[in-house]
C-alpha cells in the first residue's frame, strides 16, 4: 500500500472540500491515487445523498430575486436539516446557483431545474455537509402592466414577491415588507375561500359568549366577527406597518396602483417535523 502523505491529503481536501479523515480514508482505499479517490468519492456521494433523502429537512433559506426593470421575479426555498447548515457558505453557494438558474430560465418545475449538473452539485453538498439538502419550491411572478417588488427578511427565513398594476418598484417593495411582517392570507376579503370562512364560523359559534343567545343575536355577532376576521387577514384591509393611519389598499390607491397578487415563503412552513423525546426514550430503555 502506498504511503499517504499530508500533502496528498491536503490536495484532496482542497479539490473536494471534504474532511481530513474522509480524504485520508479515500486515499488509502485508492492506494494513493488521487484521481481514483476523487472518482470513488463522487460515486459514494450519490449513495450518501440517497440515504439522507428520507430525513426531514425543514430548515434552510428562502430567496427572492427580481429583474432590474421589475418585470418579473422568482421566489425559491432550499431546505437543510439544521439552521447551522443553512448558514454554511457551501450551502449558500448552492442556493445562489439554484436561484441563478431559476431566474435565467424562468423555471418553476423543481425536477426540471434539478436535472443534470444541479443534482450532482446537491449530492456533493450532501456528502460535504452530512445533511439532507433539497430544493422544495419555486414561484415565478410576472408583472401585468405594472411592477414586481420583493422583500427578504435579514435572516433569510421569510421572503415575499408583490405584483402591482401601476405604481413604482419602491412601493411594491414596501408592500412586500408589510406582507412579510403581517402575513395576510389573501389579497382582498372576497378572495377568502368558503371553506376557511365556514371553519372560522364554527370557531366563533363555539366561543363561550355565544352560549344561550337567540339565533338572531348569534347571526348578528357572527357577521361582525367574520367581517373583522376578513379585514385582519386581507392585505388591502390591513393597517400599513409603516403608517397605521393608512390601509395598504389606500396606500396603493393613492399611488395610482392596485395590488394584483403576493406570494410569501417562510422556511419550513407546512412541513411536519417529527419530534423525539430523548428523555422518554432513555427512560423506556432503562425500564426494559
Amino acid at each position: 500500500m502506498a504511503a499517504i502523505s499530508a500533502a496528498m491529503v491536503k490536495e484532496l481536501r482542497e479539490r473536494t472540500q471534504l474532511g481530513m479523515m474522509e480524504c485520508k480514508k479515500a486515499l488509502q482505499e485508492a492506494d494513493g491515487d488521487i484521481e481514483k479517490a476523487i472518482e470513488e468519492l463522487r460515486k459514494s456521494s450519490g449513495m450518501k445523498a440517497a440515504k439522507k433523502a428520507g430525513r426531514t429537512a425543514a430548515e434552510g433559506v428562502v430567496v427572492a430575486r427580481v429583474a432590474e426593470d421589475g418585470s418579473y421575479g422568482v421566489l425559491v426555498e432550499v431546505n437543510s436539516e439544521t439552521d447551522f447548515a443553512a448558514r454554511d457558505e457551501s450551502f449558500l453557494g448552492f442556493v445562489n446557483a439554484v436561484v441563478d438558474k431559476a431566474f435565467a430560465e424562468k423555471q418553476t418545475d423543481v425536477a426540471a431545474l434539478m436535472a443534470g449538473d444541479m443534482t450532482s452539485a446537491r449530492e456533493a453538498l450532501v456528502q460535504k455537509i452530512g445533511e439532507n439538502i433539497g430544493l422544495r419550491r419555486i414561484e415565478l411572478v410576472e408583472a401585468n402592466n405594472g411592477v414586481i417588488g420583493s422583500y427578504t427578511h435579514s435572516n433569510n427565513r421569510i421572503a415575499v414577491l408583490v405584483s402591482l398594476q401601476g405604481g413604482e418598484t419602491e412601493l411594491a417593495k414596501d408592500v412586500a415588507m408589510h406582507v412579510a411582517a403581517s402575513n395576510p392570507q389573501v389579497n382582498k376579503p372576497e378572495d377568502m375561500d368558503e371553506a376557511t370562512v365556514n371553519a372560522e364560523k364554527e370557531i366563533i359559534k363555539a366561543q363561550p359568549d355565544m352560549a344561550g343567545k337567540p339565533e338572531a343575536i348569534i347571526e348578528k355577532m357572527m357577521t361582525g366577527r367574520i367581517q373583522k376576521f376578513l379585514k385582519e387577514n386581507s392585505l388591502v384591509e390591513q393597517a400599513f406597518v409603516k403608517n397605521p393611519e393608512l390601509t395598504v389598499g389606500q396606500l396603493v390607491k393613492d399611488a395610482g396602483a392596485d395590488v394584483q397578487s403576493f406570494i410569501r415563503f417562510e422556511v419550513g412552513e407546512g412541513i411536519e417535523v417529527e419530534t423525539v423525546d430523548f428523555a422518554a426514550e432513555v427512560a423506556a430503555q432503562l425500564k426494559g
